[in-house]
């Protein structure tokens, strides 16, 4: 059949589009290809972390985050290990794994790095065997007195002597004793006994208006075996001495040697304690205080005394309360309440008003007594306390509550002491 030569041209040409389209597309499906190969590892890189871990055995180093969790991926577990994840984990690289370079773990920011003090700073307790060897009681510490009513603090050193079976004690000073006079100080010495024995009794000597005091005196107790020393129980008073009354105890200390080491001389602090002899022998004295610093007035209430010592023949008393207002010593004003006749329990309910300006108020001091009227002789005194800046500590603390607290009534209970 004859085909003419312009149609057979036209097929050519048709041919020629179709291989020009099928070449177009498929360099677009092979670009597309591409992207999306692309798109992926990218995903894969950014889901699979930027950072990468390298194992202590070929590199010596490991990333310090290798605990964070991973709260989509999970792909750390809490031992450390990797586990697997919808992506799997990216292997490492063999040239950083082949390589010497060295990496520095990043620098916290400030406001989130936990600051650890460095150990070597920072003060560590003395242990038993260093405690013994600076010659300090272990269980006392001299700047840490225990709770209650601080009345001071003694030192003193033990030591047994083998060959003379001779035990020797020295008693060195005493700090922080409480003021027993309405000067403000003592006249503290220190009564020795090895009790049970009271037979034997050693005393140091006084030291006038001093609650610091410095003996530095040794005592020997000759002739006890060292069996029998274990059977002791030292002794000591610290009592402040008064030239015209009974000595007035300030605190004391019972220490059993069987529990102490006495082959070598060693200091020791011990705090001291109420003595029990004393402890309300004399009574107790109920009273009210009330600052008004406005005013410039302190007020005093005698309430009430409980339990008071008798000192008439029927066993009974005829008590009232005498109070002086002191300033540096000297004697300004005195007040009292009226007798109560035969009883050792007095009730009284009578208020005192003393006009103290605040410029005088530090050096001023109130000397409570409570004494037993005698009609045919002179007054007996039962006991007495000191209220003031500068009194024991059980009546500073009394003071220093209604300084506190202004224009409000402060009672307390008050056990009363020997007074000249």
């Amino acid at each position: 059949m004859y085909v003419p030569n312009d149609w057979s041209g036209a097929a050519s040409g048709q041919q020629e589009v179709v291989r020009d389209v099928v070449v177009l597309l498929t360099s677009a499906a092979s670009l597309m290809v591409l992207v999306l190969a692309s798109l992926v590892c990218g995903m894969c890189y950014c889901f699979g972390g930027s950072k990468p871990d390298y194992d202590d055995d070929e590199t010596g180093f490991r990333n310090s985050d290798q605990e964070q969790k991973w709260p989509i991926l999970n792909r750390t577990q809490s031992n450390g290990e990797r586990s697997s994840s919808k992506f799997g984990a990216r292997r490492q690289s063999p040239v950083f794994a082949q390589s010497n370079m060295s990496f520095e773990r990043p620098k916290p920011r400030v406001g989130f790095e936990h600051v650890q003090p460095d150990p070597s700073k920072l003060a560590t307790p003395a242990s038993n065997g260093q405690a013994e060897a600076l010659g300090v009681a272990q269980s006392v510490d001299e700047d840490n007195v225990p709770s209650g009513e601080n009345l001071g603090l003694i030192q003193f050193s033990l030591m047994y002597d083998f060959p003379d079976q001779t035990l020797i004690l020295r008693i060195v000073k005493a700090k922080q004793l409480p003021a027993k006079d309405f000067s403000g100080t003592s006249d503290p010495f220190v009564k020795i006994m090895l009790l049970p024995d009271k037979k034997v009794k050693m005393e140091t000597k006084v030291k006038r208006k001093n609650l610091s005091p410095i003996w530095n005196e040794s005592f020997h107790f000759e002739g006890y075996p060292y069996a029998k020393i274990q059977e002791r129980v030292l002794h000591l008073q610290v009592l402040d001495y008064d030239r015209f009354s009974r000595n007035d105890p300030i605190g004391e200390v019972n220490l059993p040697l069987a529990e102490v080491d006495l082959t070598h001389e060693r200091l020791y602090w011990r705090p001291l304690t109420p003595s029990k002899k004393s402890s309300g022998k004399l009574g107790s004295l109920l009273v009210s205080l009330c600052y008004a610093p406005t005013a410039g007035r302190i007020t005093i209430s005698v309430l009430k005394c409980a339990n008071l010592a008798a000192k008439d023949i029927t066993g009974k008393s005829d008590p009232y309360v005498k109070i002086w207002h002191m300033h540096k010593d000297k004697r300004i004003e005195k007040k009292k309440t009226v007798v109560k006749y035969h009883t050792l329990n007095p009730v009284y309910n009578e208020s005192f008003v003393f006009n103290i300006p605040l410029d005088r108020i530090r050096d001023t001091t109130f000397v409570v007594s409570v004494v037993d009227k005698d009609r045919l002789s002179k007054n007996d005194m039962i006991g007495g306390i000191l209220l003031g800046a500068r009194a024991s500590p059980s009546e500073m603390s009394h003071w220093n509550e209604m300084m506190s607290k202004p224009r409000t009534n402060i009672a307390k209970w008050h056990v009363l002491k020997g007074m000249s």
